[in-house]
């Protein structure tokens, strides 16, 4: 497996298509939100850490939607356990995208973890599986902010995150982290 790569602000994304939790395929290209796209990569069915971030992003979502912000939350669980994970969680309005392919996941920086077996809610973790990133692509399909997890802890705030859109949207700051080269900026 390749190690990670890594994404910079101001950049285009790698392409990104997954099918989704009730049918159909998205797919970042076919994306046109007003401002930005937030991807929410999670661990998988087997995470409550997942399971509390995204019923919060759930509870948020009328409010990122208001901004100009579409939101989808994607794992490289497969289709059934990734079909459990919005009832199971209790998520009823973010899209999820499952059967991320762990190159794929590299490609977007995501660290790969090896299965640890049973989890205290008695779900069995995968024998691989993509960790937690957030990242904002603009409409245009370059990156604006992203987060990239090596455990399931600290993940950003999701609303500090939706005020620092607001806040991105009125000020029109730009990306940060975008040299690529400190001697040729």
């Amino acid at each position: 497996m390749t190690a990670p790569a890594t994404l910079f602000p101001r950049q285009p994304v790698p392409s990104l298509e997954v099918p989704l939790v009730g049918g159909g395929t998205w797919k970042l290209a076919d994306q046109s939100p007003e401002h930005f796209t937030l991807i929410v990569f999670y661990r998988g069915l087997h995470c409550p850490i997942c399971s509390n971030y995204l019923r919060d992003l759930d509870r948020k979502l009328a409010d990122f939607n208001a901004t100009g912000v579409e939101v989808i939350a994607i794992s490289s669980d497969g289709k059934e356990r990734a079909e459990q994970t919005p009832t199971e969680w209790k998520v009823e309005n973010v899209s999820f995208g499952y059967n991320l392919d762990l190159d794929k996941a590299r490609e977007w920086g995501l660290y790969i973890s090896t299965g640890r077996g049973m989890t205290g809610a008695g779900i069995e973790e995968p024998d691989l599986f993509s960790e937690a990133a957030l990242y904002m692509v603009r409409s245009n399909g370059d990156l604006f902010f992203g987060s990239v997890q090596t455990m399931p802890f600290a993940r950003p705030s999701f609303t500090d995150v939706l005020n620092a859109v607001k806040f991105v949207l009125d000020k029109d700051y730009p990306g940060r982290g975008e040299v690529l080269d400190h001697h040729n900026p």
